[in-house]
């Protein structure tokens, strides 16, 4: 799956519609937006007589051919290489829960199925699970039957959701939720495939889980004795 990346978008507020709507031009169907803040202390916003920035931070998914042409684009139209405009960049993914799933987020890119997991040494893995607002405890109650200890979620809201009927069967509701759940990369199988038995797309929860490596981790050393002891 080493063709398939997580893009992220982070720009300020103002322009994200802009940006949503350069996106659409350029046939970037699906697109999950959520909301931020810049983190510049007071001190250095006062030097430059700049005013606390709100976020915009966007989520979509692109093969390796989509992100160059995008990131040229960007440049070129959004001139996001000028200081404060924004960032973008890609993070590659190691699987996606079903292909329906995978060409839903894939719509009218051409990519190369390879072999899955990336980075062969990774230890940890963090899933990702976009579904309806108001079923996340649905996802976690899923997850931690197959060893999940937690998760964190971010609200946010869908771009593109009309056109899940035609690749997954389904409507789906524009207001979503996002869970971030890290877990042992030996568990990622079964927890993924727990979220699609009982909170995927033939549920209510209606959710799409993939997942990404993770290259280091810090705070899971109590997770990693107790599993070691059962």
């Amino acid at each position: 799956m080493s063709k398939v990346y997580m893009m992220v978008t982070i720009t300020n507020r103002s322009v994200g519609h802009k940006m949503l709507s350069f996106y659409k031009e350029h046939e970037q169907t699906v697109i999950i937006s959520t909301l931020g803040a810049g983190t510049a202390n007071s001190e250095m916003l006062d030097y430059f007589g700049l005013e606390a920035t709100e976020k915009a931070v966007m989520f979509s998914f692109v093969t390796n051919e989509r992100w160059k042409c995008l990131k040229k684009a960007l440049q070129k139209e959004m001139n996001i290489d000028v200081p404060g405009t924004g960032v973008a960049f890609i993070i590659p993914l190691s699987s996606i829960g079903g292909k329906k799933a995978l060409e839903f987020l894939t719509e009218k890119q051409q990519f190369e199925k390879e072999e899955e997991t990336i980075l062969k040494e990774t230890e940890h893995e963090l899933l990702v699970v976009i579904a309806n607002r108001g079923y996340s405890d649905n996802v976690m109650d899923a997850a931690r039957e197959k060893g999940a200890s937690g998760g964190t979620v971010i609200h946010a809201k869908g771009e593109g959701m009309g056109r899940a009927e035609k690749f997954l069967g389904v409507s789906i509701a524009a207001e979503k939720e996002i869970i971030f759940i890290v877990t042992k990369a030996e568990y990622k199988n079964e927890i993924m495939k727990v979220i699609m038995e009982k909170a995927g797309m033939e549920s209510k929860v209606k959710s799409i889980v993939f997942s990404l490596p993770v290259t280091s981790t810090a705070g899971l050393r109590l997770q990693e004795e107790d599993k070691s002891e059962e």
